[in-house]
């Protein structure tokens, strides 16, 4: 008997015969721990597909974006030329990537305290009268100065050359997500919160063009939705859309009535000024979505943060919706709804994806990049109906007969696995070894195995 002490996991590889769920007929079975000496390996789990195309793999090759967007956003920018525009690009670009979190009112208030506690400590008594002064000076050395950006047309046209290539990217390899698991699923109606430049409807364009006729576009910034009409235009004011269906406004539907088959946030949520907007606007998009909430944000500490906050309050919230009172679940990239064993260990570590895109070929912008971002993808149902495979959380470690893959498994621990083909078989290491950083790995705990004929048999 193949021993398990240390983890509760055993790996199969089964076929994906239906979107969510385990498949009925488990194969290759063996424990991601050292010491396996046996392996259930005597089924042809794959059919006649190749190794690198088993049920885990996500992963999308380098994105590129659709002609009629690259072609709008490089006339925009020739016909809005402005100077030192690599620069600017580059200067937002590291602005965004590098932003944190505005301080919260209440944890001010305890720097404060500290702090002037601290001063009080090391001051001369006939000068108590300035110790108010120096706390403010304090304060502004050490605090976080976060600011609102406000995007007028012409930042509005230097964040489309910044954003609008890894935007869509990071986005594309969300939906990816869904229709790869999902390939049944066939929205109809879509909103995006946080417009921009629109570069969600143009991926959800890509994936699911043949199903999608409402796209809502909401906000704030009349300046972006203009420019985001324009790409839709090919560039010029006038014009046909090249995506049909598309709604523009500055503020979110008021109708409780009202919701979409999916709903989308992209790098928006960091864009408000406390936790209270926070709150009041991811359960307002709960209350929009119809199945898919999807939430994406820079894939730093700050980011990941946020959305697992946001995560919290769905999964948390006793509001249901008066058109869907079904709860929420994670549908990715977490496989549980247990606080991420990210966050909770010694060194928090910021759980996230990079995809690779071609970026808009702007004199400067030649080379093909990657996007690294944070994403949660939430799903009206029960937990029951997606697939609960450990998600691989780092790029995948290849060496001479060994793979070394980092886990987030379904009871929430983060798992190192190292896997052989003497020890797990011949097909769940290729398997692995042709994973990537993001995919899914066929796993399945104990309780979920299916029950062996001796425990079927009446006694006797």
């Amino acid at each position: 008997m193949a021993t398990t002490r240390g983890s509760r996991y055993l790996l199969t590889i089964g076929r994906w015969r239906r979107s969510f769920g385990i498949a009925p007929q488990f194969r290759a079975l063996a424990a991601l721990v050292p010491g396996v000496s046996h392996v259930d390996n005597k089924s042809d789990f794959l059919g006649k597909r190749p190794h690198r195309r088993h049920p885990g793999i996500l992963q999308l090759s380098c994105v590129r974006l659709p002609q009629a967007l690259a072609d709008a956003a490089q006339l925009l920018l020739l016909e809005g030329a402005r100077p030192n525009m690599e620069k600017q690009v580059q200067a937002l670009t590291n602005y965004l990537w590098s932003r944190h979190l505005p301080v919260e009112p209440e944890e001010l208030q305890r720097r404060a305290v500290l702090l002037e506690k601290k001063i009080l400590e090391n001051a001369d008594s006939c000068q108590t009268e300035k110790h108010h002064e120096e706390v403010l000076r304090a304060l502004r050395r050490t605090t976080y100065h976060w600011q609102e950006l406000s995007y007028n047309e012409g930042l509005s046209l230097v964040y489309m050359a910044a954003r609008l290539d890894g935007g869509f990217a990071a986005v594309s390899r969300a939906f990816h997500e869904i229709q790869a698991r999902l390939p049944e699923f066939q929205p109809q109606t879509l909103m995006d919160f946080g417009s921009g430049t629109g570069s969600v409807t143009w991926a959800a364009h890509s994936t699911w063009g043949q199903s999608l006729r409402e796209y809502m576009c909401v906000d704030s910034s009349a300046a972006m939705l203009e420019l985001a009409e324009k790409l839709l235009k090919g560039g010029s004011g006038s014009g046909m859309p090249c995506v049909p269906g598309v709604f523009f406004r500055q503020f979110l539907p008021v109708s409780p009535k009202v919701q979409f088959d999916v709903v989308v946030a992209a790098f928006s949520l960091s864009e408000l000024p406390s936790k209270a907007s926070r709150t009041d606007v991811v359960q307002t998009l709960w209350r929009k979505t119809g199945r898919f909430l999807v939430l994406v944000e820079n894939g730093t500490k700050a980011g990941h943060s946020l959305l697992m906050d946001a995560r919290d309050m769905v999964l948390n919230g006793k509001e249901k919706s008066p058109l869907d009172p079904r709860p929420g679940f994670v549908f990715a990239p977490c496989p549980h709804e247990l606080p991420c064993p990210q966050l909770t260990a010694s060194k928090p570590l910021a759980c996230s994806l990079s995809q690779a895109y071609h970026p808009i070929p702007f004199s400067w912008n030649k080379k093909p990049k990657e996007e690294k971002f944070s994403l949660v993808i939430l799903a009206r149902g029960s937990p029951e109906e997606a697939k609960r495979w450990p998600r691989i959380t780092q790029p995948v470690l290849k060496r001479p007969r060994h793979v070394h893959c980092h886990l987030c498994c379904p009871d929430g621990r983060m798992q190192h696995a190292v896997i052989t083909a003497r020890r797990h078989g011949r097909d769940l290491y290729r398997c692995a070894r042709v994973s990537s950083w993001g995919d899914l790995l066929p796993v399945i705990t104990p309780s979920e195995l299916p029950p062996s004929p001796a425990q079927d048999a009446p006694e006797s």
